[in-house]
């Protein structure tokens, strides 16, 4: 079988990233019949889907979040674990961006193309370090793609929160967080 082009595979839609061959949505802004979720942030994870599929951290942020009934049917995906949809395989690998956040490799007749979500490369003690992962295409967020967007050092801010609370113990410290 030649192999497959990328839009044959993975294309937009107004509900969201679609599979035809799979007849799955990929983090899809609309209920649909099947949908495979990144991760649990709103932009990416919402109710009302029949099925899906998604790691088990994700799933319990979306049934904190949505309540328990958010989904007809779900189904776990673990670390590096294929699923077979129709003949497209499915496998979850850490994107480093939150707790649970999962980059999807999506494959078939040749062709793999991941879906990143969010993703963060940047070490991060509250999320699965990110994966990186061997594909033909890969799709990324772009939220602060922008060059205007220049986040400080982590590591140096988490030092001036602290050198602030020792200097002033007695305030509040907001932190701001994304």
């Amino acid at each position: 079988m030649p192999v497959m082009r990328p839009e044959d595979l993975l294309l937009p839609t107004p509900r969201g990233l679609y599979c035809p061959p799979a007849d799955v949505f990929i983090d899809p802004v609309r209920p649909v019949p099947r949908a495979l979720v990144t991760h649990g942030h709103s932009d990416h994870a919402r109710a009302g889907h029949d099925a899906v599929l998604a790691t088990a951290t994700t799933l319990k942020i979306m049934a904190i979040r949505y309540g328990a009934g958010f989904a007809g049917t779900t189904q776990a995906a673990g670390w590096g674990e294929t699923t077979s949809i129709n003949g497209v395989t499915f496998t979850f690998f850490p994107a480093g961006h939150i707790l649970g956040s999962a980059q999807i490799a999506v494959s078939h007749r040749g062709l793999t193309i991941v879906v990143s979500g969010d993703y963060k490369r940047a070490a991060d003690p509250t999320a699965e370090p990110f994966e990186v992962v061997p594909c033909d295409v890969f799709i990324t967020e772009a939220t602060f793609g922008l060059p205007v967007f220049r986040h400080p050092d982590a590591a140096g801010e988490v030092a001036k929160l602290l050198a602030s609370v020792r200097l002033f113990p007695d305030r509040a410290h907001l932190v701001g967080a994304y």
